[in-house]
């Protein structure tokens, strides 16, 4: 016996059990009892410390909350210590601990820190590994048989790359499938947006430009009252026959100047006036140059009565006002520019395809051949186990089945087929084999697995139902070797089965409470011998059970 893994499990308020605290040795541990004593009840505790889903229903009646508890040597482990290493909960000891109340809070931790339930499970499955009794009934399913297949074969990290690439190329294909419907829409897109900028682009304006034309247009349609005006106001300035505004100005300026010692205002006045004089005489040079050059032009003024006028019939038919019109024409340029770019996005969505397509294949080929060299060890372990298990003409074989589209998990679906006399074809298991043959080959494929295994602490539960006799002492045997490498729990009812273990534990109940007993050999012997005869035990029945164990000790 190698190691010891599961040391502790504390049980408090959580289903039967009030108070249960329970030591486990290395080797292989048989837990038995009356049926509804509560045999299962490790297998559920160890699932909640490990992250299971709770349900405040298990919380034992008159309780508010349970706590589940299990300590574990991870000396041996070096994988489960660097993973407590990196998450910085300490690598000197490894307890999981987890409580949930009624209200449907619930709370994990390792080592004493909180802990979320997903790492009480990515740490449980370093840990410990369980078989359920019902497991046999999964195994009918095509995608169980090949996550048996796949976790036996413990290549996860290239069926992780799998997936990836195949969601990489997946994804890339969705694209281009959806851009090539799109590309007969997306090129009357491009024709149309090609006419409105050559319609736009003679008579779109930016904001200064308009401007600029609104004001020449003003200035031209008005040119005979703008000329009459400004003549009105340059004779205001400048006088002629009678006297303007300069002349006024210049006359008030040389009474003040005329003023002897004249006072501050007088003097302040005077120089405001000067100011205005100059300004008047800068307004006057203005309009006269403004009349010397202004031309009133018909042909320019009815050019731009046709430019204002496209302008503001494309504006009303693009429902824009006429100074957007430049905004709008950007706007089709630019997605023009895309439509145009279609062309290089389709070919670069092909060379993605293409990529990506060319890694799913490579690591899918290489996934095949990891499957098939499982396939067949997995199943010569099995028919081997199967030989054991009075099963001997059975042959059990995983077909590996080619498909015609890339998947998920890779290039073929995986089918295990079952022969069960020599000279028949294989065929599917659900087809052929019974109840009873159909427990044998998951107890001959558990056990197969869980042999290559790399989890040290494997947990049984009732998976020898429908075996007994000799074949049941086989599985006793099986579960045994299995102990002597690691740590098998293991809950039987079978008393051959229990006979094998190296330790054995009774579950009980009383007034409603679970209780959970390690024997020691002569409380072992009456237990087997229960098992064998039911309650009332004979001597005859004692015996056999002592002997079944001095049998299995003298092994």
């Amino acid at each position: 016996m190698k190691i010891t893994v599961l040391l502790t499990l504390t049980i408090q308020n959580y289903t039967l059990a009030e108070r249960l605290e329970l030591d486990f040795k290395a080797g292989t541990s048989a837990i038995t009892g009356e049926t509804g004593a509560g045999k299962s009840l490790i297998l559920d505790a160890l699932g909640m410390a490990l992250g299971d889903r709770a349900d405040s229903d298990t919380i034992r009646h008159g309780a508010n909350s349970a706590v589940v508890a299990a300590q574990f040597d991870a000396t041996d482990l070096p994988e489960a210590r660097q993973w407590l290493e990196e998450r910085e909960f300490g690598i000197n000891e490894c307890l999981l601990r987890r409580s949930f109340s009624r209200d449907g809070r619930s709370k994990g931790y390792i080592n004493g820190q909180p802990a979320t339930m997903g790492q009480l499970k990515e740490l449980g499955e370093l840990l410990l590994e369980i078989h359920g009794q019902h497991e046999h009934h999964s195994l009918l399913k095509r995608e169980s048989q090949r996550q048996l297949l796949d976790n036996f074969g413990g290549y996860s990290e290239l069926l992780d790359q799998v997936q990836k690439a195949y969601r990489a190329w997946s994804s890339a294909q969705q694209q281009l499938t959806a851009r090539e419907a799109n590309a007969a829409e997306l090129a009357e897109r491009a024709a149309l947006l090609r006419f409105q900028i050559e319609e736009l682009t003679p008579v779109a304006l930016s904001e200064e430009e308009y401007s600029r034309l609104e004001n020449e247009h003003a200035a031209l349609a008005n040119a005979e009252q703008i000329i009459q005006d400004s003549q009105r106001a340059l004779l205001l300035c400048e006088g002629g026959d009678k006297e303007g505004i300069r002349d006024s100005i210049n006359k008030a300026i040389s009474y003040l100047k005329g003023i002897k010692n004249p006072p501050l205002a007088l003097q302040t006045s005077t120089e405001l006036l000067q100011s205005a004089l100059i300004q008047v005489e800068e307004s006057s040079h203005e309009i006269s140059s403004y009349i010397d050059h202004f031309e009133a032009d018909p042909e320019r003024l009815a050019q731009l009565d046709r430019q204002l006028g496209e302008l503001h019939s494309m504006a009303r038919k693009y429902r824009r006002d006429p100074i957007e019109l430049q905004h709008r024409l950007n706007e089709i340029s630019e997605e023009l520019s895309h439509c145009d770019d279609s062309d290089e996005a389709l070919e670069e969505l092909r060379k993605s395809v293409s990529a990506n397509l060319q890694l799913y294949t490579e690591s899918a080929s290489k996934l095949s051949r990891k499957r098939q060299t499982a396939a067949n060890k997995l199943s010569k372990m099995v028919n081997q186990q199967l030989a054991a298990l009075a099963m001997p003409e059975a042959i059990i074989q995983f077909e590996l089945q080619p498909l015609e589209q890339p998947s998920s998990h890779g290039n073929e679906a995986v089918e295990l087929l079952i022969v069960t006399n020599a000279g028949q074809p294989p065929k599917s298991l659900q087809k052929i084999a019974s109840g009873g043959e159909l427990s044998r080959v998951s107890l001959a494929i558990q056990v197969s697995a869980a042999d290559q295994s790399g989890v040290p602490t494997l947990l049984f539960d009732e998976v020898d139902v429908g075996i007994g006799g000799a074949t049941a002492d086989v599985v006793g045997q099986l579960l045994r070797g299995l102990g002597e490498r690691g740590q098998v729990i293991s809950v039987t009812h079978q008393a051959q089965v229990a006979a094998r273990a190296h330790h054995h534990f009774v579950a009980s109940k009383s007034q409603g409470f679970a209780t959970m007993t390690p024997l020691n050999d002569e409380q072992r012997g009456e237990e087997l011998a229960r098992m064998l005869g039911g309650a009332k035990i004979t001597q005859q029945t004692l015996a056999h059970a002592n002997e079944m164990l001095q049998l299995a000790n003298s092994e």
